[in-house]
């Protein structure tokens, strides 16, 4: 009487750690990238918050002296309407190009993730296809 391993078969090589290592390795690529992107885009932020503070702490300094050296109440008032009236305008302007920067920042990091996804289920499905090829012609 022949004893038969109903498990012997489970152990053989029959998953490709090659391949899982490689997939694994390009998605810590793309995602590599991905924070990459993102963080190109939080530096162009930071750059451009930089230049609008500077540009506002400038633009009150300037309105500020003017103010002060102007000698008419009525003048002074006007002038403060003014600036600010372009102060707001200025920060919605420059509210809308980081919101902008933030927004394709992100866009740039889904499109390499979500590349990347499609990719990986395509390797998923190529190597699922093959193993169970490969299991039809054991079993013949």
């Amino acid at each position: 009487m022949t004893y038969n391993n109903p498990f012997s078969d489970m152990f053989k090589n029959t998953f490709d750690f090659n391949q899982l290592f490689s997939t694994q390795r390009r998605n810590i690529e793309a995602l590599s990238a991905a924070n990459q992107a993102v963080v190109e885009g939080v530096q162009a932020i930071s750059r451009r918050q930089a230049e609008v503070v500077r540009s506002n702490v400038e633009g009150v300094l300037k309105a500020s002296k003017d103010i002060l050296t102007s000698g008419t109440p009525e003048g002074n008032l006007t002038k403060q309407a003014a600036l600010a009236k372009t102060m707001f305008e200025d920060t919605l302007s420059n509210l809308r190009e980081i919101t902008e920067t933030a927004t394709k920042s992100g866009f740039e990091a889904f499109d390499v993730l979500n590349k990347r996804m499609a990719e990986s289920l395509e390797e998923l499905s190529a190597a699922s296809s093959s193993h169970a090829a490969g299991a039809k012609k054991k079993a013949a």
